[in-house]
């Protein structure tokens, strides 16, 4: 009596002719493909079938146009409370996938799109990887982003696999692949162009009997004891520059595991088990799943209208508007930036061709993205944009003017933007015929690192626009954030009384070497002087005399008038901070200079706690009046717009577990 094929929710199995069985994974009335307790569990009764029937090989393939498999699915993470009882669940998958490996045919995964994470590892476990090589198509481990390292056996198999240098820089590092990378460090066997069928390429390498190729030589002495021991050391170090491990345990305890364990695959793959276990169960992971969690949030903001921007007007060429017009560019949308003269502009064109070279593209594909970005002196570019963003100087009649002399010049349909870091919308608006067209996209310095954008509601706002103005950034992958329009918005609200309390621990005579430190024990990726320097003291002084407008600062204290004069008086002298080469801080070939002695003999406790203070304080003020709707909006906004400490999941979310609230 033949066996049947297990009829499943999330996979399409087909026996064929040739005697190849066919899974393609398809999880019902999701969007995307991830490893679920179900998916699993009918994959593993899939290879039950598998090894009970006579089959010439199996493939698995995707039947979403999204790719293969994003990875496992953390919103079922939460139910872990102990460590054991998911160790006991990763042994579970340990013993799927070697059920998979162990089958006496050719086993292909065949994918294009995203192939991460438990999806990697899953392909991993066959015998033989194509890829299809589109822009699409990305291969990776991001788990220490959450917390963890790959747990299904991954982290053993990809040392194995492509050797433990190379295996470990991709998981600690979190990188992406394109096809042809992964290719070239061995994580792919084979690459098919753009308009080659996988199936195709999947059926060829199951009937040729094709395999996977060994690492080399070198890759297999990279896991050897002494090199081990030696490589495991450099790299600790170059973690530690990167991440602490109290804030950040997941990659050192990969470290830890493979220095042990890496020489014997069975034997690190029982300790990844272990190591996964205790880690997933850390509030560390929790507050990263939560931070994850809130990114998606921010990336369903950008779906509620189906807009698409093709052509974008920049007004404005300084640092600020010649890196939003080079970020659109690069996200291959055809720009023209405008100010008073070429010579205002041409800056902004050098500053975009480096960004671009950076981004390591092509020289072809450099020259491709200077010619779409064109100066504009005159503004021809206006009446043919689809989205026009104003970013002059920050003051209220220049953008009134400029914005009644545009309004008239646009399409119909088009989006019209300020990116103003603090000017309420309605009060630019009000010099319009149509003041519901204007909304704010405001952007952070430097553009090309911060991911959150602000799209900023006025009072008649129309809603449609401001659904438009999330989707244009969410095409041009940036986070957006609704918030309501009043000075600073949400993230300058937060960061203005936060630097300045900076500045009033160090005029009571404490360096700030030592405040900026409390801020990274705290896990901030930077310090709040030094984030001043980075911002722009310019920009600084601009907005706090913006907020200083709000009742509140009607009531400054002496010390924070001489903290606001002090600050003053070095934008007066030309220091402006990075951008200038000195600020609170000396700059040098655009890094910071830090006297790391002056650290030494402060109690850094005490700052911690009055920034902190600070800092949560004015995120609960901005809740109460409405900037943002929701807790878990605001925690996002200050997560991806000033760094807050991620693995402590928002500021808000922070302050309800240290109160036990949680």
């Amino acid at each position: 009596m033949s066996e049947t094929i297990p009829v499943c929710r999330h996979w399409r199995a087909v026996h064929d002719e040739d005697g190849i069985l066919w899974l393609f994974i398809d999880r019902e009335s999701e969007a995307v493909n991830a490893l679920s307790e179900e998916v699993l569990r009918e994959f593993d009764a899939l290879l039950d079938y598998a090894k009970k029937t006579p089959i010439k090989g199996l493939a698995l393939l995707s039947d979403k146009p999204s790719g293969f498999i994003l990875g496992a699915d953390i919103r079922e993470f939460d139910g872990f409370n102990d460590a054991e009882q998911v160790t006991a669940s990763i042994e579970e998958v340990h013993d799927m996938f070697r059920k998979l490996e162990s089958l006496n045919c050719p086993t292909v995964a065949a994918f294009e799109g995203y192939c991460l994470g438990g999806g990697l590892e899953l392909a991993l476990s066959c015998s033989y990887r194509i890829a299809k090589d589109i822009p699409s198509t990305k291969i990776g481990f991001p788990e220490v982003q959450l917390g963890i390292f790959p747990g299904f056996g991954g982290s053993a198999r990809s040392v194995h696999q492509i050797g433990g240098l190379k295996a470990m820089e991709l998981m600690l590092s979190a990188r992406q692949l394109g096809a042809r990378q992964a290719r070239a460090v061995g994580l792919v066997d084979e690459v098919i162009g753009r308009h080659e069928e996988l199936y195709w390429a999947a059926r060829r390498a199951v009937l040729s009997k094709r395999k996977s190729r060994k690492p080399s030589l070198l890759a297999r002495a990279s896991n050897w004891g002494i090199a081990r021991g030696f490589l495991a050391k450099q790299m600790r170090k170059q973690t530690a520059m990167r991440a602490r491990e109290a804030h950040y345990p997941a990659p050192y305890r990969l470290i830890d595991t493979w220095e042990a364990e890496g020489g014997d695959r069975d034997a690190m793959m029982r300790a990844e088990a272990k190591a996964v276990g205790r880690l997933m169960v850390t509030p560390q992971a929790n507050g990263l799943r939560r931070v994850f969690g809130l990114m998606e949030r921010l990336k369903r903001e950008g779906k509620k209208s189906d807009f698409r921007a093709r052509r974008v007007h920049v007004i404005g060429a300084g640092v600020m508007g010649g890196d939003i017009a080079a970020w659109c560019v690069l996200q291959g949308l055809e720009v023209s930036l405008q100010d008073r003269e070429l010579k205002f502009i041409t800056p902004a064109l050098q500053r975009a061709e480096a960004l671009f070279k950076k981004k390591r593209l092509s020289p072809a594909a450099v020259k491709a993205a200077m010619e779409r970005l064109r100066p504009d002196v005159e503004g021809a570019g206006i009446p043919l944009a689809d989205v026009v963003i104003e970013v002059i100087v920050e003051r209220l009649d220049a953008k009134q003017a400029l914005l009644k002399s545009v309004e008239t010049q646009l399409r119909e349909g088009a989006i019209l933007a300020t990116n103003t870091s603090s000017i309420p919308i309605e009060e630019i608006a009000a010099a319009l015929v149509h003041p519901e067209r204007l909304i704010g996209l405001h952007f952070f310095n430097p553009v090309a690192k911060m991911p959150l954008v602000e799209v900023v509601q006025g009072a008649q706002s129309d809603p449609e626009i401001l659904a438009k103005g999330a989707a244009f950034c969410g095409q041009i992958n940036r986070f957006p954030l609704p918030v309501k329009s009043s000075p600073g918005f949400l993230v300058n609200r937060v960061l203005a009384p936060y630097m300045l309390e900076a500045m009033l621990i160090h005029q009571e005579g404490v360096p700030i070497e030592a405040i900026d430190e409390a801020a990274l024990e705290f896990g901030m990726p930077m310090g709040p002087v030094e984030l001043a320097d980075t911002v722009g003291l310019d920009v600084c002084a601009m907005v706090t005399k913006t907020l200083g407008g709000s009742a509140q600062a009607e009531q400054a204290t002496p010390e924070e008038v001489q903290a606001g004069a002090t600050l003053q008086k070095l934008v007066d002298e030309g220091n402006l901070g990075r951008k200038s080469g000195q600020g609170f801080y000396r700059w040098e070939k655009d890094k910071v200079v830090k006297q790391k002695e002056r650290i030494a003999g402060h109690d850094l406790a005490p700052i911690r706690e009055r920034l902190i203070r600070v800092y949560t304080s004015e995120c609960e003020a901005a809740l109460r009046d409405g900037i943002v709707s929701d807790a878990d909006l605001l925690d996002a906004g200050m997560v991806f717009g000033t760094g807050f400490a991620p693995f402590r999941g928002g500021p808000m979310h922070y302050l309800h577990s240290t109160q036990g609230d949680a």
